[in-house]
């Protein structure tokens, strides 16, 4: 492929130059350009590409595709004699020189995207083995973990840039995958990153409150959201599945209608895919599924009402690509919860620990109710120890702590990733909501010192709840960032404190 058959498939508003060598690559960001790449010089939330073009051309670019045709001089381009396209929006730029470079892997795959506040990974696992149980193979893109064909490689990004996106999605369809699953975020909806790959299901959890640093209201979030539904920016899906039980549910429906998506309504005894009842057990639950493709009373491994509306999720998404209703009920007991996403940690203690990602208000309170239901029986506590991001939205922190508070026996509050900010003011503000919910609480700022505190705290029975980084492995902090795992953290304090694990 050359400049000229790259940019033919570009949507531009004009071009100097032109070349006939061969294309190395499509690049983003200036250093991976590598000789005989198109450098997109794009200007993006936190920097300006632009001001890389001439870093891009030292490193050997043979063409640039930039946004910012007005304003950036582009004489350091003509002395090099270099081929410019000119195009009114760069991340739709991208995405079309990424698609045509990597021979459109989209044409060849089933998209499902998956779109929410929370549950989008659990969901998105689920989704996947759904469809492998069915002998479909896959692509995954997600929170903790991308997958490529059976190949597991770690997550950069919950919905990368659509140039690696395709990329991955290339390699994938070269190694005979068929399926795509990929969490998408609000930021990547916003920011144009899903351009150019067509989804056939799109998934829509729920909304709640999160990331208003970024989108700074609701309706502005919930309208990222909305996207990938109703066709104004994005190809509208052939099937939408909507949490019956979310606020917005009515809204997206007549959205997505309108766009021409069928339309899949889910829920605990609300929706069309739905479960009519259900039992909580000590491994899971029991399901009664009532569906327009069937009726089945299933078991689950994952536990929770939370875990029963990501179930029907993904079971109604994989049903939309073709899945026979018999296949996916008889996968269902095989499914295996997501690594840090209600991760048990056992190393033979008395009482149970808990790791999950819960990082909002509302994420808190179905994980504390959770904890209440297991506990319902023996009267045993629920001890949570949780923390909120630094440089992220503030309004969420007397909220969380509230949610913990009321959902909890004692709350240990401490860092999560404060990032640039200090940690003791994160505290702060997370400190009125519990105060507000009159819970027995302390405050610990280093995070291993306060998992001590919630594991010593814990008598037989009772279930501790380590919560806002689940899969993650490193905390991130003021100009640095050091190894953390909050389940490996908890294991060695256990085996400090007389457990092991197989003992």
């Amino acid at each position: 492929m050359n400049w000229n058959d790259l940019i033919s498939e570009v949507a531009s508003i004009g071009s100097v130059g032109s070349s006939a060598a061969t294309i190395t690559g499509v690049e983003y960001d200036s250093r991976r350009v590598r000789p005989g790449a198109v450098f997109v010089a794009m200007k993006g939330g936190s920097t300006d590409g632009n001001r890389f073009v001439e870093k891009a051309i030292a490193a050997g670019a043979l063409g640039v595709i930039t946004d910012s045709a007005q304003t950036f001089d582009h004489l350091t381009v003509y002395q090099a004699g270099l081929p410019v396209l000119h195009v009114e929006h760069g991340r739709r730029a991208l995405a079309q020189a990424s698609a045509a470079f990597f021979g459109h892997p989209e044409r060849s795959l089933a998209a499902t995207g998956i779109t929410g506040t929370n549950g989008k990974t659990t969901t998105a696992f689920l989704t996947e083995s759904l469809l492998i149980s069915a002998a479909r193979s896959t692509i995954l893109i997600g929170t903790v973990e991308y997958h490529v064909a059976g190949e597991v490689r770690p997550s950069i990004h919950t919905t990368p840039e659509s140039r690696d996106l395709f990329e991955l999605m290339a390699e994938g369809v070269a190694r005979g995958a068929e399926e795509l699953v990929t969490e998408v975020s609000s930021h990547a909806l916003d920011q144009g990153r899903m351009i150019g790959i067509p989804f056939d299901v799109a998934v829509f959890t729920n909304l709640t409150r999160d990331h208003l640093d970024y989108h700074q209201t609701m309706d502005k979030y919930f309208a990222a959201k909305r996207l990938l539904f109703d066709g104004t920016v994005y190809p509208p899906p052939r099937v939408a599945v909507i949490n019956a039980h979310d606020t917005h549910a009515e809204e997206l429906a007549i959205a997505a209608s309108a766009a021409g998506a069928e339309i899949r309504t889910y829920g605990i005894g609300a929706g069309e895919w739905r479960a009519a009842s259900y039992t909580l057990t000590p491994s899971g639950a029991t399901i009664q599924l009532e569906t327009p493709a069937g009726s089945a009373c299933v078991s689950s491994r994952l536990a929770g009402e939370v875990n029963i509306l990501n179930l029907l999720a993904a079971f109604t998404a994989a049903h939309a690509r073709g899945i026979s209703f018999s296949q996916l009920a008889a996968a269902i007991p095989t499914l295996r919860p997501v690594p840090g996403r209600f991760q048990s940690v056992d190393a033979g203690q008395p009482f149970t620990v808990i790791v999950d990602y819960a990082h909002t208000d509302d994420a808190l309170r179905n994980l504390t109710t959770l904890a209440r239901q297991m506990t319902a029986a023996s009267g045993a506590r629920v001890i949570t120890m949780f923390g909120c991001g630094g440089d992220r939205d503030r309004t969420k922190r007397p909220k969380m702590g509230q949610a913990a508070g009321e959902g909890s026996d004692f709350v240990v509050a401490t860092s999560d990733n404060p990032r640039s900010e200090d940690p003791a003011s994160i505290l702060a503000e997370i400190e009125p909501g519990l105060q507000a919910a009159g819970a027995a609480y302390t405050i610990e700022v280093d995070r291993a010192s306060a998992i001590r505190l919630a594991l010593e705290a814990a008598k037989p029975g009772d279930v501790v709840l380590l919560a806002g980084k689940g899969h993650e492995k490193e905390q991130i902090l003021a100009g640095r960032t050091i190894p953390f795992d909050d389940a490996e953290v908890a294991l060695s304090i256990l085996a400090q404190l007389g457990y092991r694990e197989g003992q």
